[in-house]
């Protein structure tokens, strides 16, 4: 039943749908809803990591074939959603660094066991720990980035940020042993560049201090220039820390929790808030009939 009060809204939506300067193929067979990208994450757990996420056989050619051609299908519908012509090549390419990814990611575990008082194994790391699925995602969404599908490797980017509170932005570069600790809040953005042996604690940014305007074109900001900091190899940049505008970190430097960093900072160099607050305590007056 249609209630006669919505027609008009239904007319101006209706009529409004065709002014869209918005390109979309026209594609059956798959919801368009970021919500089925969550499938694609999901096999990337079970063909990387089988061993803690499949229940049945995995180390067979045949399960992993069909895992493989599954993701395949659904990375090129994804990227065609964007108009990409070469959607199947650029998964062909990507698809054959899987075993590229796996090798890196190994290297990610052993940089949270190692990096976290509290981790207890290696089995926990990959299904517990937030940083490492948001890692795992983005290692494979980079690279899509990289091959041609900057769209779709944000739909990646998003679905695991939705997840796990941490957003990577698939343009990033991020070196070998990265370790997010807890994570929720972490922002990296697009020319961020982390080197190797990196520890983020949760709450940190590494983003822009100041944006361009385009000036040929009003309230149009400027694309494509480098904005983000580069991080060098053995950072650490504890909890609530911003790193600010294309800046570097040298190797071997510590940013303090909730420092605000817009300048170069040297190698083996720590840098911490100095006029810390100071803490007062108030003497509570006595509670009557006591």
């Amino acid at each position: 039943m249609t209630d006669t009060h919505t027609e008009p809204v239904q007319d101006a939506l209706l009529g409004s749908y065709d002014d869209d300067d918005i390109s979309v193929p026209q594609q059956s067979g798959r919801d368009r809803d970021r919500s089925t990208v969550r499938e694609e994450v999901s096999l990337l757990r079970k063909l990387l990591f089988p061993q803690c996420w499949c229940v049945e056989p995995y180390a067979t050619r045949s399960a992993v074939s069909e895992k493989l051609d599954r993701l395949g299908d659904l990375f090129v519908s994804g990227i065609e959603l964007y108009s990409k012509p070469n959607a199947r090549a650029i998964v062909d390419e990507v698809l054959q660094r899987l075993p590229d990814v796996r090798a890196q990611l190994t290297d990610d575990v052993e940089a949270a066991y190692k990096g976290d008082p509290a981790a207890k194994s290696e089995l926990e790391i990959i299904r517990c720990y937030p940083g490492f699925l948001a890692v795992t995602v983005h290692r494979v969404a980079h690279l899509l980035y990289r091959h041609g599908a900057p769209e779709y490797a944000r739909e990646l980017a998003e679905a695991a940020k939705t997840t796990t509170g941490i957003d990577i932005h698939p343009g990033a570069t991020i070196g070998s042993h990265f370790f997010v600790d807890h994570g929720t809040g972490v922002v990296i953005g697009e020319t961020a560049t982390i080197g190797d042996w990196v520890r983020l604690y949760q709450d940190v940014t590494l983003g822009t201090l100041h944006f361009k305007d385009r000036k040929e074109s009003p309230h149009m900001l400027e694309k494509g220039y480098e904005r983000h900091p580069t991080i060098g190899d053995h950072v650490v940049i504890g909890a609530g820390a911003n790193v600010m505008g294309p800046i570097s970190i040298g190797d071997h430097a510590k940013i303090g929790s909730n420092s605000w960093v817009t300048d170069d900072v040297p190698e083996h160099t720590t840098v911490y808030v100095s006029n810390q607050v100071e803490m007062k305590r108030r003497e509570e007056s006595p509670v009557r009939g006591e």
